[in-house]
């Protein structure tokens, strides 16, 4: 949406560095200029002139991105729920971070029509936005695998030690990641990396938890050249090369 460009910019150019062959990004006219000029390498769709009204044609994708930067606009939510309601969604491949997940929070019908191993990634307050609030870690927890049980999907459950949870009640705890990280973007940056791991075939748990590893690791290697307190989201777009060699020499 108008003003946050700059999410779908991260997304988009994640996705590419990860190793997706082709990406599309789906935006309002108003971005048309930036992402074209920005970042060359990705294809441009247009919607409405400062918001998502509708929602474009799948059968030409692998893998959906959705979320950062859409907003929650009335039309776009809207939109969301005809698209979610309408679309056969059975073979996507589905990573939903930011207002994705605030939208279904705030139409709680709608969970129920995401295809099964959909992907969300919430920090904490979208997270309570989804499940509800909850007084400790273990009750967290709890709330977790029953939601990500009831309704077959994959949380991914952004902090200081992220968590990956699968439906079948396994927890997976990153090891990788800087408080340098907690700044406006990088949250945008995971989506992208998660989406280009999928469009490379990789399984739903497996990209969940390389792609955690592999965010994590480019925070790292960037706050080691640059310093933790200055660290961007961009900077860690511009580590990923050196975190795939750093993988590569240990595997």
């Amino acid at each position: 949406s108008y003003g946050k460009m700059g999410a779908i910019y991260f997304t988009s150019k994640a996705a590419m560095r990860t190793g997706a062959g082709l990406v599309t990004a789906y935006i309002p006219k108003c971005g048309y200029s930036i992402l074209q000029s920005s970042l060359p390498e990705v294809m441009v769709q247009t919607d409405s002139e400062n918001r998502i009204e509708l929602f474009p044609e799948i059968h030409f994708f692998d893998v959906l991105a959705i979320g950062p930067g859409l907003g929650t606009d009335v039309k776009t939510q809207k939109a969301f729920s005809s698209f979610l309601k309408n679309t056969d969604l059975k073979k996507s491949k589905i990573v939903m971070d930011a207002d994705g997940i605030n939208i279904l929070a705030k139409n709680p019908e709608l969970i129920k029509k995401l295809p099964p191993e959909t992907i969300l990634t919430p920090h904490d307050k979208e997270l309570e936005r989804l499940i509800g609030n909850w007084n400790n870690s273990a009750e967290k927890i709890d709330k977790i695998a029953k939601f990500t049980y009831e309704n077959e999907l994959y949380i991914i459950s952004k902090g200081a030690f992220t968590q990956i949870h699968s439906p079948d009640g396994r927890i997976f705890i990153n090891s990788t990641g800087n408080p340098g990280m907690a700044t406006a973007g990088t949250g945008d940056i995971l989506t992208g990396i998660i989406a280009g791991n999928l469009g490379k075939g990789m399984h739903v748990l497996d990209a969940c938890i390389f792609s955690v590893f592999l965010h994590g690791l480019s925070g790292d290697l960037a706050s080691e050249s640059l310093d933790e307190e200055s660290l961007i989201a961009s900077d860690l777009i511009e580590f990923l090369p050196k975190a795939f060699q750093e993988i590569r020499k240990v595997t």
